[in-house]
């Protein structure tokens, strides 16, 4: 297991607080309260640990098929629906939208090889990112690729929680599948619009792994 690189100025600080924090708490409490002083440091460094485990990469095997298309993160599906795309391709695509909490590993990986021909940030809420609306109210960065299967365009979606969304694509880029392509922070949502004809390889609430578990095939 690694940290990623949008980690290291949090935990810098988080790191900073903790001990600053903690310093204060048994100067003026170990004397008269000692369990209050333990309790305290208890509870902080769960949630300094917690901190660091939000910009985990793990280390796993990586799923690898030029006719697949591949999670693009870790969470649960939360919705798998027919809609009509109306940002890029204007017609209809079947919609299949992953959750991801704040436990979950945040890091986006690309579900297919190819060119990306189109990239485009939005501004917009911060409802939370299993309503709805979110997919085309919320702030979001939307990403489409290219192959000689077809285009899939996927969306990285704030939540009420995500304040920053990292994304490292642009378009006339050639990308790998499973490669990284960005990282959302604190809990968030990932769409991916596909043409009617793939096949869906994932139900609703299944909990999927990102550059794992298979999410469609053409």
């Amino acid at each position: 297991m690694t940290i990623h690189r949008e980690g290291y100025k949090t935990i810098a600080i988080t790191a900073l607080l903790f001990g600053l924090f903690n310093v204060v708490s048994f100067a003026f409490l170990s004397a008269s309260l000692p369990w209050l002083a333990m309790a305290l440091f208890v509870i902080t460094l769960g949630l300094f640990l917690f901190i660091i485990s939000f910009f985990r990469i793990p280390n796993r095997q990586l799923t690898i098929n030029d006719n697949q298309i591949i999670c693009p993160a870790d969470g649960k599906v939360v919705v798998i629906e027919e809609v009509t795309e109306v940002e890029y391709f204007k017609d209809k695509r079947i919609q299949v939208s992953i959750f991801m909490s704040p436990a979950n590993v945040h890091v986006n990986r690309n579900p297919m090889s190819g060119e990306v021909v189109y990239n485009q940030y939005h501004k917009g809420k911060y409802l939370v990112a299993w309503h709805p609306k979110s997919s085309t109210e919320n702030e979001r960065w939307s990403v489409v690729t290219r192959n000689a299967h077809g285009e899939i365009l996927y969306k990285q979606i704030a939540g009420a929680l995500a304040k920053r969304i990292c994304n490292y694509t642009k378009v006339g880029e050639q990308v790998n599948q499973c490669d990284e392509y960005g990282f959302i922070k604190f809990g968030s949502r990932v769409d991916v619009l596909l043409p009617l004809h793939a096949k869906i390889n994932v139900n609703l609430n299944q909990v999927v792994k990102g550059g794992v578990t298979v999410l469609a095939s053409w």
